[in-house]
């Protein structure tokens, strides 16, 4: 189990952010892209830090709207994963949107994630919809899953 520390993202930790976020996908977003998103109304990020001074174990970013949260991203180091640290962090995310005013939490996951598919699944996320072909892979295109979550029967915890 992660024994990282889970807290909010700090102003200046973009650049950190940005580059746990090259180490977790194809497609990375800039420093400049997670401070654009961090800045929107309602928008919130947590990190989990694995020491002191060690690269970030882990981030997501979510916003709160009307009564809804979205997780707009989740990360988690290759070092890290399979250790509880993905986990944590949506639950730490549920926690604050709720908090937030949130009912529901919804993200979206590519088909072929299958160990992301499998963690929502254990957490009480459930499929609401999909958009076909929506993620890039090579020259092929994969179906992202719309997934919901509903906080006001505390599924989160």
């Amino acid at each position: 189990m992660s024994t990282a520390a889970i807290r909010p993202l700090a102003a200046g930790e973009t650049v950190q952010a940005a580059a746990l976020h090259a180490r977790c996908f194809d497609d990375p977003w800039d420093a400049a892209a997670l401070a654009e998103l961090i800045a929107m109304p309602g928008a919130f990020a947590l990190a989990a830090d694995a020491a002191p001074e060690a690269p970030l174990a882990g981030l997501v970013l979510a916003r709160v709207a009307a009564g809804e949260a979205e997780i707009l991203t989740v990360a988690v180091d290759p070092s890290w994963r399979r250790q509880g640290l993905g986990g944590r962090l949506i639950e730490a995310a549920a926690t604050a949107a709720l908090t937030g005013g949130a009912t529901a939490l919804f993200l979206e996951v590519a088909a072929d994630n299958t160990q992301a598919r499998g963690l929502y699944a254990r957490l009480g996320f459930r499929e609401v919809g999909a958009r076909p072909a929506y993620y890039a892979r090579g020259g092929a295109r994969v179906a992202a899953h719309i997934l919901r979550l509903d906080l006001a029967a505390g599924a989160s915890s």
